[in-house]
């Protein structure tokens, strides 16, 4: 079996891996006589530290869904094995130490709920009906709004919020069970480049004050890069990526080169931002970009 991928974040120290992912491959079974087994994930080996931020990367129908699902105890590998802190992820889960925010909320926006008892959801949904809240309960409800800046619109419709908001109501009901670990499945569809990175600074936000370890998900490298500091790229095996200093030009650029392999072969990329480029083959025009990046920085200024 090949070594981890051992993914920490800069300022995260050697510890036993928040989730440890031993040889993992999933494959679904046939669904009927003219079907046939289909292999999601193939040997996937992933050691993630806590208070990291891994950005996993990949297309449509490249297993990340089936990762997620995997994470979350939905499903069982067909081999291998994961843990999340130390508890297979059907005990993490069920302790809340997962924190999950779907992709689609699978809600009726009509139904006259509020915001608070939306949130509140999640730290009793696994009581007797009649149990009310407790204070701590409720301390973490308050909490978990206020993170993410709701105290205000507690009260509101849940379907009287706009998307944004609707958005960071689900992340407070997320984070109202106190989880350790955040996963994202594809948070930011249909979301503008401006809104991407008040999603990311809101994410790093309840990363350092909760001391969260994130997965983020996504076929977006926007969304990506807007809130992880490391990147993983999956197609049914798992390519990491890593550098010092977190995401870059060049750490970007294989990422890349993995998703242009299948139609030129194996290619070589180095990417750099173009003021630090000295190779005039790579400024046919003959632009000083560095002057042009200045005057476009005093343009908007003035």
């Amino acid at each position: 079996m090949p070594q981890a991928f051992n993914v920490a974040s800069q300022s995260a120290t050697a510890s036993e891996p928040a989730v440890r992912i031993q040889g993992v491959s999933y494959t679904y079974p046939a669904t009927g006589i003219d079907s046939s087994a289909v292999q999601a994930l193939d040997s996937i080996d992933l050691n993630i530290q806590p208070r990291t931020k891994l950005g996993i990367l990949g297309p449509n129908g490249g297993g990340k869904s089936t990762l997620i699902k995997l994470i979350l105890g939905i499903l069982k590998p067909s081999k291998g094995s994961i843990s999340i802190f130390n508890n297979t992820p059907t005990k993490a889960r069920n302790r809340g130490l997962i924190g999950y925010l779907p992709q689609r909320i699978e809600a009726d926006l009509d139904w006259p709920i509020s915001v608070r008892e939306v949130v509140s959801l999640a730290r009793t949904c696994h009581r007797k009906p009649w149990a009310k809240p407790s204070v701590e309960d409720r301390e973490a409800i308050d909490r978990s709004l206020e993170l993410v800046d709701l105290q205000d619109l507690a009260d509101r419709p849940i379907g009287a919020l706009s998307g944004g908001q609707l958005q960071r109501a689900m992340i407070a009901r997320a984070i109202a069970i106190e989880p350790k670990l955040l996963v994202l499945d594809e948070p930011m569809v249909g979301v503008d480049i401006a809104g991407q990175q008040r999603f990311g600074q809101l994410i790093n936000t309840l990363q350092e004050r909760l001391g969260l370890t994130v997965i983020v998900v996504s076929h977006d490298m926007r969304a990506i890069a807007a809130v992880a500091d490391r990147i993983a790229c999956l197609s049914r095996t798992l390519h990491f990526h890593d550098a010092p200093e977190g995401l870059n030009p060049a750490v970007l650029a294989q990422v890349f080169a993995h998703d242009v392999a299948g139609v030129f072969g194996d290619i070589h990329i180095d990417a750099h931002r173009a003021e630090d480029c000295d190779d005039p083959s790579h400024n046919p025009c003959g632009c000083d970009h560095t002057d042009e990046n200045n005057t476009n920085n005093s343009e908007g200024n003035q």
